[in-house]
């Protein structure tokens, strides 16, 4: 039969770090964006289900509201203010399953076929594919060693027709590293509301910082009602339990759980009510700091292996936290050919156009995750790419 797609999803490719992964087998993942192992709470998580379905099981297995368990929400609600400083009288909060739930809700809510999402370049690729799957037209904005290109930026916004919103990661951006600077986040949420378009922000890292000092969100600049902002478990207690949530204007929201209510009606409650119970039963700050010890040994294993090996071969700027490191191989060497080439040796890591927004346009950078692997693996690893590059 001739299946006759959306156009949307027709010309739609698997995510290449998903299909990395499936073939990857016994190769070193250095493509990976997985938490490390030991940084999951594993004896609270087992501790917390097994209270969960002791104290109320019907509740853990019925249905419930699409915004999400309601003292879970007021406790997001708490900490976003608390923590990130942000969050007013006019925004709600709604939980989602996992912080890619999102970008498909924004998506489902804002744009017609056609209308223009500005994102940076190189970005997420589960956001780009999400936003080309509801049709959008995707235009690329480069980012700097500090975040965003804001004239780039303003550029766009002049010349772009039908821009919905303006998608960043300001915090240890995916996968270039990069953080955006407090002056750069105020001119993007100035440009916003100087152009009328929506700011989604993206911070699913921010706190996996290593070093430096924290830089106050987007959201915190609100007096608009123009930024959403995505916050998610993923990375701090884990992704296997798909846990995120959205705070924005109360308008936004309530569109928000109408397009969630169509896509899973709500997030499963015995992944909100282990989260709820990890929020306050257990050491919050305790954990956020282990995992941050945790990520700084490894991001500095790999960056010193990286210029041991490959110093001659690459250049990169060393981030301040995340999972991810972003490197430029030199004129000469073929990226593609580099990464087939790793591959084959045992190694897998993401050729950088894969993040592009036009994955066709000629690109010389790699994505390292220093996370996924164990520290062997990095030191191994990376000099096996140093072998690589050495005979290409």
């Amino acid at each position: 039969m001739d299946y006759k797609f959306a156009k949307g999803v027709a010309s739609l490719k698997p995510s290449i770090i998903r299909e990395i992964l499936k073939s990857s087998g016994n190769t070193i993942p250095l493509a990976a964006g997985n938490p490390a192992p030991d940084a999951f709470p594993v004896d609270d998580i087992k501790k917390l289900v097994g209270e969960v379905f002791e104290e109320d099981p019907v509740l853990a297995l019925q249905y419930g509201i699409s915004e999400g368990y309601g003292p879970l929400i007021e406790e997001l609600t708490k900490l976003c203010k608390s923590r990130y400083g942000v969050g007013t009288e006019d925004d709600g909060l709604i939980v989602v399953s996992g912080a890619q739930q999102v970008m498909s809700l924004m998506s489902q809510c804002f744009i017609n076929y056609g209308d223009t999402v500005l994102c940076e370049e190189p970005s997420f690729i589960g956001a780009l594919n999400c936003f080309r799957s509801y049709g959008a037209n995707l235009v690329g904005v480069p980012i700097d060693s500090d975040g965003i290109n804001i004239e780039a930026l303003e550029e766009k916004l002049k010349s772009e027709e039908n821009v919905k919103f303006i998608y960043t990661i300001p915090n240890f951006q995916n996968p270039a590293g990069a953080t955006m600077s407090l002056e750069k986040r105020k001119a993007v949420y100035e440009l916003a509301k100087k152009y009328g378009v929506l700011v989604l922000e993206d911070n699913p890292y921010g706190d996996l910082r290593v070093s430096g000092e924290d830089v106050p969100a987007i959201k915190s600049f609100d007096e608009e009602g123009i930024v959403v902002y995505s916050g998610s478990f993923s990375k701090i207690v884990a992704p296997g339990i798909r846990v995120g949530y959205v705070l924005a204007p109360k308008a936004v929201i309530a569109k928000l759980t109408v397009a969630k209510q169509t896509q899973d009606v709500h997030t499963p409650l015995v992944s909100q009510l282990v989260v709820y119970k990890w929020l306050t039963e257990c050491d919050f700050e305790g954990h956020i700091n282990k995992i941050r010890e945790i990520y700084k040994r490894k991001l500095n294993l790999l960056c010193d292996c990286v210029d041991a090996e490959l110093g001659n071969f690459l250049t990169y700027h060393r981030p301040e936290g995340g999972l991810f490191v972003w490197a430029k191989l030199n004129d000469g060497i073929d990226m593609l050919d580099f990464v087939k080439k790793a591959s084959a040796a045992g190694v897998s890591v993401v050729p950088g156009n894969a993040m592009m927004v036009d994955g066709d346009k000629e690109c010389s950078f790699i994505r390292m995750n220093f996370s996924t692997p164990s520290d062997e693996g990095i030191i191994k690893g990376v000099k096996i790419l140093g072998e690589v590059a050495r005979s290409l």
